[in-house]
């Protein structure tokens, strides 16, 4: 019988042109990037830089994502999903396609997603993406963002998949509808046209990769780069031991009451596949911290990413080996008109309670719990000339104790790639003065790889008055340790200073006054290890550094270390360590 001579895919691979692709696309989707950050207008794009960006093949499936919020991506397929529904077959070249509503793949209405088709002759090739985070959108409060919403039609302009830019001229329908509803126009609308820019060279990049390898060649490597991502997560998830594993966190609260938010996951591992559960996580809530299933598969895709090893692609086929379920009408899958505009903090969680349960999978991959995720302080007013300020400022903290390493200090949340705003440039932009900017004494989780410090940031009002948004959590629920590491830190807000100083929830939207003095701790990662088996002279030296008291060391340590010196008294801490360890 004569053996089909039809080559296969992999024979029709070369891997030298393979990796070329594959390295030039990382490059271009990179360059995209870097172009939003030199056109935008707003500092919580070019400072924070809470953007994205990706592409994605013609039937809208990502190849490739830049070194941005990769909290954002995975939510593309079902946001694509939308575009193509309304606008199948009536794409043209130089068009864009904008989209920020929750409940058709956004996720929520500050974050707003701008598709654009790469065309050769008169096919879609691919497209390229852009998330940008808006400095407001409108709604009952300034930022748009505030956690104490209670439906969607408070948070602000809401837009469904519609053309931003017809032929690269833009839309004045929809311009002027954007502009009259937000508060900042010129910031939102120079945002935009900065992501439409950074699409246009996504494009002029990906018009001459279609023109080197042609239009069959273009399609082929880029079905070949998702089909190898899938691959290698299989290959590598097949290495891992079959059974189901779980872990529970907690969300504070709503805000809006004291009850506690339960975050339930049961990853099931069988074979080269993973079944991620969230049964058993709350109801959706009356505040605005529900997390769409867009959201939440995206956060679940993404702990999933960060507990594979090898240099596998980041582009949606890891997605197909990974299948997500969440109830409808819960906290990670809410019905509408839930309020969904702090769903951040959800998703931080949901990749909490993953490494949690991912970390009983691979142990010598996942830290311990990091902040909790990002603080958002949100003060927002009228200059004396009456011109409108807002300040979102969204504070990154700290990294959980690592299984071989300490937590990082100071830096951004494993699922994010954001940049604490530079102090100077919120005091010369809006009415306030930055105060303090420090580590936390204490705030780190003990362990054998202590947890990282959380940080200080308090800001004065300069203004008459303003509105203040504040979502932080950790107040009750500190970072979790693992393999026998402490807990870290507990965050804490306060407003005043001295005998008029009290404590904020971590959900508050209120009004400040001239002169009132805001600070907040945010909290500390857990710890990673038994803390009495922390090297002694790493622990003098966190106590040399300021980062840990002499008080602390002898309690979660058992290290006895003179606060004159920085020396250990090897002999004390010898003797410390065993009556603790007895004690346990």
């Amino acid at each position: 019988m004569p053996q089909d001579s039809t080559p296969t895919a992999r024979d029709r691979l070369d891997p030298i042109t393979f990796a070329v692709v594959k390295n030039a696309m990382d490059a271009i989707v990179d360059e995209v990037a870097y172009t939003v950050i030199r056109t935008a207008k707003s500092e919580i794009v070019k400072d924070v830089m809470d953007y994205s960006a990706a592409i994605c093949d013609a039937k809208g499936e990502m190849v490739a994502q830049a070194k941005t919020i990769a909290q954002h991506l995975g939510a593309i397929p079902e946001a694509m999903g939308s575009v193509m529904a309304r606008w199948a077959g009536r794409v043209a070249p130089g068009d864009a396609i904008i989209l920020n509503d929750p409940y058709l793949g956004g996720m929520h209405l500050p974050d707003i997603f701008m598709f654009h088709p790469v065309f050769h002759g008169e096919e879609i090739m691919a497209w390229v993406v852009v998330i940008c985070h808006h400095t407001d959108v409108g709604g009952r409060v300034p930022g748009s963002n505030a956690a104490d919403s209670t439906e969607i039609f408070q948070e602000g302009l809401r837009i469904p998949p519609l053309k931003l830019f017809e032929g690269g001229r833009i839309n004045e329908t929809l311009e002027a509808i954007i502009d009259i509803n937000v508060r900042v126009p010129d910031r939102v609308l120079g945002d935009l046209n900065a992501q439409f820019a950074a699409c246009q060279v996504g494009a002029r990049e990906m018009g001459r990769m279609i023109a080197r390898y042609g239009a069959d060649g273009f399609s082929f490597y880029l079905g070949a780069l998702l089909d190898y991502a899938e691959r290698m997560t299989r290959e590598e998830i097949r290495t891992w031991p079959d059974g189901t594993y779980r872990f529970t966190d907690h969300i504070d609260s709503d805000g809006l009451s004291d009850a506690p938010v339960v975050l339930q996951v049961a990853i099931t591992v069988a074979g080269d596949q993973l079944a991620v559960d969230w049964t058993g996580s709350s109801p959706q809530v009356r505040a605005a911290i529900n997390s769409t299933l867009s959201y939440t598969k995206s956060n679940t895709f993404l702990s999933v990413r960060c507990a594979l090893k090898g240099d596998i692609p980041n582009n949606a086929g890891v997605f197909r080996a990974i299948a997500v379920t969440a109830p409808e009408g819960s906290v990670l899958n809410p019905r509408i008109p839930a309020a969904v505009a702090a769903r951040a903090l959800t998703g931080y969680r949901v990749m909490d309670t993953m490494f949690g349960a991912l970390a009983q999978i691979v142990p010598d991959i996942l830290p311990a719990a990091g902040e909790g995720g990002n603080t958002v302080v949100c003060i927002a007013g009228r200059k004396p000339d009456r011109s409108p300020f807002i300040v979102v400022d969204m504070i990154s903290g700290c990294w959980g104790g690592r299984p071989d390493q300490d937590g990082i200090d100071a830096i951004t949340n494993p699922s994010q790639n954001l940049s604490n705003a530079p102090v100077e440039v919120m005091e010369r932009t809006h009415p306030v003065r930055i105060e303090s900017y420090a580590l936390v004494q204490d705030s780190c989780g003990a362990g054998r790889w202590r947890g990282g410090m959380g940080l200080e940031r308090s800001y004065r009002l300069l203004a008459d008055e303003a509105v203040l948004q504040l979502r932080a959590d950790r107040v009750v629920y500190a970072p979790y340790g693992l393999e026998g590491g402490g807990t870290g830190g507990r965050a804490g807000n306060w407003l005043g200073e001295g005998a008029d100083k009290h404590a904020l929830p971590g959900k508050v939207t209120m009004e400040m006054q001239r002169g009132q003095l805001l600070t907040h701790h945010q909290a500390g990662g857990g710890g990673h290890g038994d803390p009495f088996q922390r090297e002694p002279e790493l622990v003098a030296r966190d106590v040399w550094n300021g980062k840990i008291s002499v008080d602390f060391a002898r309690s979660r340590h058992g290290v006895v270390v003179d606060a004159g010196t920085g020396m250990v008294d090897a002999a004390a801490s010898t003797r410390l360590r065993q009556a603790l360890q007895a004690q346990r």
